[in-house]
């Protein structure tokens, strides 16, 4: 799958900074979205991809998400020097403290009631935040109607997240873009890529300075200079990298 050509010429530019970043989300970028998030497993050929990169002297990869470190760990099975960023940017490189967990378990009561009463609908506890999915919900109306309930669940000190067929409240103020900007900072880092596909990474792209380079996966508004029409172009960014970065 061939790259617009801005794109290609940002990749290639890219490649020739030291010390680089190159961070993605995982679901709907590094794996295809299904109803099953534990069954969302990476694309043919990505992780051998992403080892590639990781491999290469002076660049970090980072996979970064709204999932749980370990969950992410686990679904993935990515092994390498990779960084590990989850629950949007709560975790980073270690475990939350319990008096979050504690603030989550309160939301996980009050939530569970609510998504109990709707077929289809299912909660996602997090480390550092709930979820109500409602992509298996057959009526589309009652599953808007649940997240509208749960939004109005939250507190002002719960982060709401909204993404596709769900609604995260989180526990922290944290996001992905502060989690970039910190690993980017303390990597000293030159030039920084981004891969996203959903609403939350837009503060991702936000975050990006002139340098850096964001990409867009898929249709919807965003702030990433740069747009792939799905999966097969995500492959093709990676593959492209791996080419300039041996070049």
């Amino acid at each position: 799958m061939g790259l617009e050509p801005g794109l290609t010429r940002a990749l290639d530019d890219l490649a020739t900074r030291r010390p680089l970043l190159l961070a993605s989300d995982y679901d709907g970028v590094l794996a295809r979205l299904v109803d099953d998030p534990a069954a969302a497993v990476p694309e043919s050929g990505v992780p051998e991809l992403l080892a590639r990169l990781a491999a290469v002297d002076g660049v970090t990869v980072a996979v970064v998400s709204g999932r749980g470190v370990a969950d992410l760990q686990q679904t993935s099975g990515f092994t390498g020097p990779f960084r590990w960023i989850g629950s949007h940017g709560a975790e980073f490189d270690g475990p939350l403290t319990g008096e979050l967990q504690a603030a989550r378990d309160e939301l996980v009561a009050a939530l569970s009631p609510l998504v109990d009463a709707v077929p289809g609908a299912r909660l996602e506890v997090k480390p550092a935040a709930v979820a109500v999915h409602v992509r298996t919900v057959a009526d589309p109306a009652a599953g808007r109607a649940l997240l509208e309930r749960a939004a109005a669940a939250g507190g002002p000190h719960h982060t709401a997240k909204p993404g596709k067929d769900v609604l995260e409240l989180a526990v922290t103020d944290a996001d992905k873009g502060t989690a970039l900007t910190q690993l980017a900072r303390e990597l000293g880092a030159r030039g920084v890529l981004y891969l996203g596909d959903d609403v939350t990474d837009e503060d991702a792209f936000r975050a990006l300075d002139a340098d850096g380079v964001g990409v867009k996966v898929g249709a919807g508004p965003t702030d990433a200079a740069h747009r792939v029409a799905g999966l097969d172009g995500v492959r093709a960014v990676l593959e492209r990298l791996v080419a300039a970065l041996a070049g």
